[in-house]
Order: C-alpha cells, then sequence, then structure tokens
C-alpha cells in the first residue's frame, strides 16, 4: 500500500488508524503506523513498560484498539480424548524450514490426544492487567501441525466494535469488546499439506468479513454478514494448502479481494465472489500478504523459488505471461514474513533468513541488495515501520532497527529472553510484541 495512507482504497476497519492496530499487518494492510514514535532501542530492562505471560500457545500478532490489547492462545489442557493414551499417530512429514541458524530443518511433531481451550484475551493497554478472557471452544486438533506452527496462528481483526477471529477448523467467532459472543460459524475441517496446520487470518471490509480456505480437500473463498455471520457468497478455488491473508481494497468503485495461491494469485469481487482477475507465476506455499502501492498490488512468495509481481488493479482476465504485469522479478523473496512498503520502498527478507532485500515498489528498482542483518538467522514475524525506522524481529526474539533509506543503515540491535515468531504491533509510542509465553509493551518510561 501507498505510504502515507489513502481514503479511498485504505483497507482499515473503522479502528481510528491512528489509535490502533486493528488487524494484521495495522490499518493499512502494509506493516506501517503513520503517526508512530516508538523506541528503537530496549531490553529486558530497558524500555519495557510492561511484560505479561500469555497462556498456552500461539504466534497470531496481537491488535490494539483504543486502551486495550487483544490476543489469541490455544491453551494445553489436561482433558485426553478417550482410548487416546494409547494412541501413537504418525508424525507429519513436515517441509523444510529454516533452523536457527537459517538452515534447514523437519518440522515432524506427534499428532494431539489432549483438548485445547481456544480462547481470546483482553489486556489494558497502560498497565497490562488481564482484563478478560473468553474460552470459544474446546477441542482436540485433528492434525498436528508443523513442529513450528501453533493453534492460534491466525490473527484477529476488529471493525471497532467487535472482535472477529478464526480458530479455522474450530470455527469462526464474533465477539463483542467485552468478550461476549455474538456469533460463530462451523466451516468444516481442513486437510492441510502434510497436516502442517491452519494460519490464515481473516480480512474485514465495509461488515464483510472474508474467510480464505484452501487446504487438500475442496479449497474456497467465503464472506459472512459481520453482524450476522450469515454467508453471502462462497467461490471454489483450484489451490492446494494456502497460508496467505487476503488483502481487501477499494478500486474503481468497487472492492477486490487478492489472495495469493500456489497456482495463481486471484482477485475477487467483494459484492458477490465474482473472479476479476488471475495472474499465474508464483512458487509453492504462499504466505506471505499481499499489499498495494498506488494503482497495483504487489505479491510474493519464497520458497523453493522467488517471485514478486505487481499487478495492476485495473487488470481483468489471465494476466499469465503477458505484458499487463507491471513488473516481476524472481530473485529473493520471503518464505514467511510478508513484506512492510514504507514510503514507497518494499522491505523484506530472502526466504526465512536473515538477509534483507528493498525494492522500489512502483518499478521493482534494486534499492538494497541482500545484506545480512546482525545477529539475526531465521525470521517469520513480518517487519513493521514507523518514525523513518524498519523493525526487523528474528526468531531468537533479536529485533534490528534500521534507518529507512537506500542504504543499510543499522541504528539498534535489540534483545529480548524469548523466542519470537508473531509480527509487532505498533501503535503511537509504544511497541507490541507477543513471544512465546509473553506480551510485551515496549516504550519509553
Amino acid at each position: 500500500m501507498f505510504g502515507l495512507g489513502c481514503a479511498s482504497w485504505q483497507t482499515a476497519t473503522n479502528a481510528a488508524d491512528s489509535d490502533s492496530w486493528p488487524r494484521w499487518r495495522g490499518p493499512q494492510g502494509n506493516g506501517v503506523a503513520v503517526d508512530a514514535a516508538p523506541p528503537i532501542s530496549w531490553g529486558e530492562s530497558e524500555n519495557v513498560r510492561w511484560k505479561v505471560p500469555v497462556p498456552g500457545v500461539g504466534s497470531s500478532t496481537a491488535i490494539v484498539l483504543n486502551d486495550r490489547v487483544y490476543v489469541s492462545a490455544a491453551v494445553k489442557t489436561d482433558r485426553q480424548e478417550e482410548g487416546a493414551a494409547a494412541e501413537t499417530q504418525p508424525k507429519a512429514a513436515g517441509p523444510q524450514t529454516e533452523s536457527r541458524r537459517g538452515g534447514r530443518g523437519r518440522g515432524r511433531p506427534e499428532s494431539p490426544t489432549h483438548y485445547y481451550d481456544f480462547m481470546v484475551l483482553a489486556f489494558d493497554r497502560a498497565t497490562g492487567k488481564e482484563i478478560w478472557r473468553t474460552s470459544l471452544t474446546q477441542q482436540v486438533p485433528h492434525e498436528a501441525g508443523h513442529s513450528t506452527n501453533t493453534f492460534a496462528s491466525s490473527s484477529p481483526v476488529t471493525d471497532g466494535e467487535h472482535l472477529f477471529v478464526s480458530f479455522g477448523s474450530r470455527g469462526v467467532f464474533c465477539l463483542d469488546l467485552d468478550g461476549k459472543v455474538q456469533w460463530q460459524r462451523d466451516l468444516g475441517q481442513m486437510q492441510t499439506r502434510n497436516a502442517f496446520g491452519e494460519a490464515s487470518s481473516p480480512a474485514l471490509h465495509n461488515g464483510i468479513l472474508v474467510v480464505p480456505w484452501d487446504h487438500e480437500g475442496d479449497s474456497f473463498l467465503v464472506a459472512l454478514d459481520g453482524k450476522t455471520g450469515e454467508e453471502k457468497w462462497r467461490t471454489a478455488r483450484d489451490e492446494p494448502t494456502t497460508w496467505a491473508t487476503p488483502l481487501i481494497t477499494d478500486f474503481d468503485g468497487g472492492s477486490q479481494v487478492i489472495t495469493n495461491g500456489t497456482n495463481r494469485v486471484r482477485s475477487y469481487d467483494l459484492a458477490n465472489g465474482d473472479l476479476i482477475w488471475e495472474c499465474g507465476g508464483q512458487v509453492t506455499n504462499p504466505i506471505p500478504t499481499p499489499v498495494r502501492f498506488e494503482d497495483n498490488v504487489i505479491c510474493m512468495t519464497g520458497y523453493r523459488g522467488y517471485a514478486i509481481y505487481s499487478i495492476p488493479l485495473s487488470s481483468k482476465g489471465d494476466l499469465t505471461d503477458t505484458d499487463r504485469v507491471s513488473w516481476v522479478e524472481e530473485d529473493a523473496a520471503p518464505y514467511v514474513p510478508s513484506p512492510v512498503l514504507y514510503k514507497g520502498q518494499l522491505y523484506f527478507n530472502k526466504s526465512n533468513t536473515g538477509v534483507l532485500v528493498s525494492r522500489q515498489a512502483k518499478t521493482g528498482e534494486l534499492v538494497i541488495e541482500p545484506t545480512r542483518l546482525p545477529e539475526i538467522s531465521s525470521i517469520y514475524a513480518s517487519p513493521v515501520a514507523a518514525n523513518d525506522h524498519i523493525y526487523v524481529t528474528g526468531r531468537d526474539g533479536t529485533t534490528v532497527v534500521l534507518k529507512h533509506g537506500d542504504t543499510m543503515q543499522v541504528v539498534a540491535t535489540n534483545k529480548l529472553d524469548d523466542s519470537v515468531d508473531a509480527s509487532p504491533a505498533i501503535v503511537g509510542d509504544e511497541i507490541f510484541i507477543r513471544s512465546k509465553s509473553h506480551l510485551y509493551c515496549i516504550a519509553k518510561p
């Protein structure tokens, strides 16, 4: 998206941009907090306003609305399914994943036999005090999930009056801001590739919640009425398992739902689910969320190959292998993290490694060639930006802060005592970081 925002196509919810991080990738969907001025340096004993434990597991991003911070979690209980003690189901044959040193590993978790409590928690933004927690459902996950995935990887989203959270096969839920469930929907069970688990976040626009459902069964994209949960439309998709979150953006009097996929990037009409345009060329296992710059949308994949495509929103039909694509690059792209788009400049890492790249969003021109970040070897969290700084967080809890510009200028390297896979959220003078076991508020005294 355009660095300083444009009301005609902003995909933000009704929440006030200046005092919220209302969804995955922030108010503009590009990882940027426009009016924020958070710290550039911190540590366990420096610029930590508060640090509170978060129960269970989860790698979803915390969202912020006014005076509260909301987090989804999955808490393992002592309750075990009947007859499960004797079961030892095969471990999932995991894909190649980045180790802490950036090498390749194998994810092979055992299938669960315990019930998990799927919940949403609200914390006071000023103090970190827990205000409420709502248990939405208790279930035994039917798939093991990849060893680096969690059962709460999908981030909540708010319209300023409600919270929406998808636990995928465990259900889609709407809560009010006091934690009371307003409606819930069961969309079935996903059968993900090699039982790696689920992670896509829902997208919200003009009162419509769009939930992606790409898996090894019958894939689809579904739109639900935000007030009632009733299905407005459902569109079949020819896609295997995908972990990408859609981008919804306004253009030419309508709204487009843009979803990445192994086979095609596709744009759908938010009003009815009709296909507007599609384009092949991405590689396997799409995860990064598309971003918008001016009247183009930029899509990336970075597993077993690299692909970056900038596609005009005015497109119609099939653009595959045509000159109607604005620009294409295939030398480096992120695998798990999404890019951040700041003042017309894309920042992203190569695959899941601590190698940073920057390109001009308009032309694809290389600004910063692939350069290794200090003290970061592996990255899952997506970078964020504010006040002319780019924040890149590694899996070991190290955050490198860069000065925005045409060279890689490191201004700070910060370390927390916990691993981090969730992407940070920035609001005002605060950064909220969800680690493996805690939620941090980073701010100057």
